[in-house]
């Protein structure tokens, strides 16, 4: 992964993972393999001059991390992502909770309630 639709920089996760890489994996091929695409890649993409982010994100070293670790079912890193973000979801919940902030309801939208939207015969955002 290069390019964020947020940062303009490299991703500070992505370099929080190559400092544990560094220290702790400096002998992989396949970790080595992606600082060598970091040194290499972010100065091609400038040069080609459309490309408004060319820096690493998250992705462009946890799969080299998750390799090293054995976890080489690629299928499996979806589910390992979205656990993740569920884990931060679930977080700010309990933090939510611990300093008494309203309870959030988010309205729940059918596919026949967007459908409807479409035609213009529903107003399915409300008040």
């Amino acid at each position: 992964g290069y390019g964020h639709a947020v940062l303009r920089k490299t991703d500070p996760r992505f370099t929080a993972q190559m400092e544990f890489g560094k220290k702790h994996l400096p002998d992989d091929p396949l970790v080595n393999t992606v600082w060598n695409i970091y040194e290499a890649v972010p100065p091609l993409l400038q040069s080609l001059g459309k490309i408004k982010n060319p820096w690493p994100n998250v992705d462009a070293h946890s799969g080299a991390l998750l390799v090293h670790y054995g976890m080489v079912e690629y299928e499996f890193y979806t589910v390992l992502f979205g656990v993740s973000r569920a884990l931060g979801v679930l977080a700010s919940l309990c933090w939510d909770r611990a300093l008494s902030f309203p309870l959030e309801r988010p309205k729940s939208v059918t596919t026949d309630l967007v459908k409807k939207w479409l035609d213009g015969k529903e107003d399915i955002w409300g008040d």
